[in-house]
C-alpha cells in the first residue's frame, strides 16, 4: 500500500518506530507551544485581541464576495494582475500560462501552502520547470523529495545529520556536516544564486486587504522580499479567505501571527505588497479549491478563519507523537482534519479520529476557531455517509450496546477482570491496538459499583 493511500493509524505507526525521533518531535513541538503561552501571557489584552480577530474573520465571511470584488478593484488599480482559479487544476494552468507567456523556464518560490494544497511543484516540473523552494525548511524538504510536514516548520521531521546528509548529496558539504551554522550558510550561498537567477517568483499570500488593494506576506528568513524584489515576474497565491476588510485591521492579526506560531513577538519580514516596481508585472491568483464549499456548511464555515499560525499543531498530542506526514495531505493536524475531508470525505474520512478531542486546539486558536468541536462533528458526518471504518463502526455498536445495559455493563466488567487475571495472553496481544503502546492495567480485585455496596450504600 503506498502514503497515498495509506490511513493516519498506519503512517503514524510507521513514524513512532523510531522512539527517539518521536521523542524530540513531542518535545520540541511542546518548546514551541510553551514559548507561544509565554508570548500571549505577556499581553494583557491577549484575549481582547483573539476575540477582535475573530469577529473581524466572522464579518469577512458574511460578506467575502464583496470583499474579494473590492480587493479586485483595488488590485487592478494599483496595476496587480489579477487572476481567479475554481480549482487546484486552474491555478496550476494559470501559473504555468504565465510562465510560459514570459518565457521563463526557472522560477523562485516562497512558502505557501495554498501551492502545496495544489501541487503545484509537481505540475510544473511535468512541464519541463525548474521550481525551487527558498525557504530552508521547504527546500530541505523538496530536497528530500517530501512534503512538508508542518505549516510553519516544514522540516520539523528530521534531525540536522539528515540535513546534513541530503547537503552532501545535493550542495557538497563534506560527509558527516551536522553544525546548523554551516548548514544554514551553505544554503544561504545556495539560495544566493537562485534569487540572483530566477526571472520569476511565486510568493504566498498571508493577509489581502479590500481597502487598498494591497496583500502582505510573513517571513522570517526574508526569502520572500529576495525572490519578489529581485524577479521581473512576481506571482501570489491567494486563497479567498484571506481577505482582511481595512489596512488598520492588520495590527491585530500581525500581533496574533507570530506569538502563535513561535512566540515571538512578529515576523522578521512582513512586507507590504501594493503595485508593480516600474518593468516589472505583478499577477495574484485568487482560489477557491472547496473554500465554498465549506462556507455552505454551517458547522465548518469557521475553519476558513484559520490564519496558519500551527498553534494547533504544536499543541495537539497526537500530533505531536504522530508526525505531520501522517496526515497524508498538505495541511496536517487539527486544522488540517477539518479542512481536508471537505475535498474529499472518503480519502480523509480517517483524519477526524486523530485526535482526543482535548480542546487544547480550540484553547490556542488566535481566531477562536472550535477546532475540537468540529472534528467531533465531521466523524458524525464520516459515520452518517458510510466512509467511517467498519472496524471502528462494529466497535463503537458493541460499545453502545454494553453501555447502554447495566447488567451487561457488570457482565462484561466481570469477565473483564477474570480475564486480564487468569489468561492475560487473550487481552495482551497484537490484535489489541490498545495493547501496542501501553501496558494493560493490572485487573482490580473489584469493581468500583461492588466496592460502593459493601462500604457506601451500607452506613
Amino acid at each position: 500500500m503506498d502514503g497515498a493511500t495509506q490511513t493516519h493509524p498506519e503512517l503514524s505507526e510507521i513514524f513512532n518506530k523510531d522512539e527517539e525521533r518521536v521523542d524530540w518531535h513531542d518535545e520540541t513541538l511542546w518548546w514551541i507551544r510553551q514559548k507561544r503561552d509565554k508570548s500571549a501571557h505577556s499581553i494583557p489584552e491577549w484575549e481582547q485581541l483573539r476575540e477582535t480577530a475573530s469577529q473581524i474573520k466572522n464579518n469577512v465571511l458574511s460578506d467575502l464576495s464583496a470583499y474579494l470584488v473590492s480587493f479586485e478593484e483595488k488590485a487592478l488599480a494599483n496595476g496587480i494582475i489579477v487572476h481567479w482559479a475554481a480549482d487546484a487544476a486552474e491555478h496550476n494552468r494559470i501559473v504555468h500560462g504565465i510562465l510560459k507567456e514570459n518565457g521563463i523556464q526557472q522560477m523562485v518560490k516562497s512558502k505557501s501552502m495554498l501551492t502545496e494544497e495544489c501541487h503545484l511543484n509537481e505540475y510544473l516540473e511535468q512541464q519541463g520547470l525548474d521550481v525551487i523552494d527558498s525557504d530552508l525548511g521547504e527546500r530541505i524538504v523538496q530536497l528530500a523529495k517530501e512534503p512538508p510536514s508542518h505549516i510553519v516548520l516544514p522540516c520539523i521531521h528530521k534531525k540536522k545529520e539528515e540535513i546534513g546528509d541530503l547537503f552532501h548529496i545535493h550542495l557538497g558539504v563534506p560527509a558527516g556536516t551536522s553544525d546548523p551554522q554551516i548548514l544554514t550558510e551553505t544554503a544561504r550561498q545556495h539560495l544566493r544564486e537562485t534569487f540572483l537567477t530566477r526571472r520569476a517568483a511565486l510568493t504566498g499570500v498571508n493577509f489581502a486587504i479590500a481597502e487598498t488593494g494591497e496583500f502582505v506576506v510573513c517571513t522570517n528568513e526574508g526569502n520572500a522580499d529576495m525572490g519578489a524584489h529581485l524577479a521581473d515576474v512576481h506571482i501570489a497565491s491567494m486563497g479567498i479567505e484571506k481577505i482582511i476588510p481595512e489596512r488598520r485591521h492588520l495590527g491585530v492579526f500581525l500581533r496574533l501571527l507570530t506569538r502563535s506560531a513561535t512566540g515571538q513577538p512578529i515576523t522578521t519580514y512582513s512586507s507590504h505588497f501594493k503595485k508593480p516596481r516600474p518593468g516589472q508585472q505583478m499577477h495574484i491568483v485568487i482560489v477557491d479549491n472547496g473554500r465554498t464549499i465549506q462556507m455552505g456548511r454551517e458547522d465548518f464555515r469557521n475553519s476558513l478563519k484559520c490564519i496558519r499560525c500551527g498553534a494547533c499543531m504544536n499543541t495537539c498530542p497526537v500530533y505531536r507523537r504522530s508526525g505531520g506526514h501522517s496526515y497524508h495531505n498538505a495541511i496536517s493536524g487539527p486544522i488540517g482534519a477539518i479542512l481536508a475531508p471537505n475535498l474529499d470525505m472518503k480519502k480523509y474520512a480517517d483524519l477526524p479520529f486523530a485526535s482526543t478531542l482535548c480542546g487544547s486546539c480550540s484553547n490556542v486558536c488566535p481566531v477562536k476557531i472550535d477546532i475540537h468541536q468540529q472534528l467531533y462533528k465531521w466523524r458524525q458526518v464520516i459515520v452518517k455517509e458510510g466512509y467511517a471504518d467498519s472496524t471502528k463502526k462494529i466497535g463503537m455498536q458493541l460499545m453502545t450496546f454494553t453501555l447502554s445495559s447495566p447488567a451487561v455493563y457488570r457482565t462484561a466488567g466481570k469477565a473483564g477482570r477474570w480475564f486480564l487475571k487468569h489468561v492475560p495472553f487473550a487481552v495482551n496481544n497484537k490484535f489489541n491496538p490498545w495493547y501496542k503502546q501501553r501496558d494493560m492495567p493490572e485487573a482490580p480485585a473489584e469493581s468500583f459499583g461492588e466496592w460502593y455496596k459493601k462500604n457506601v450504600k451500607k452506613s
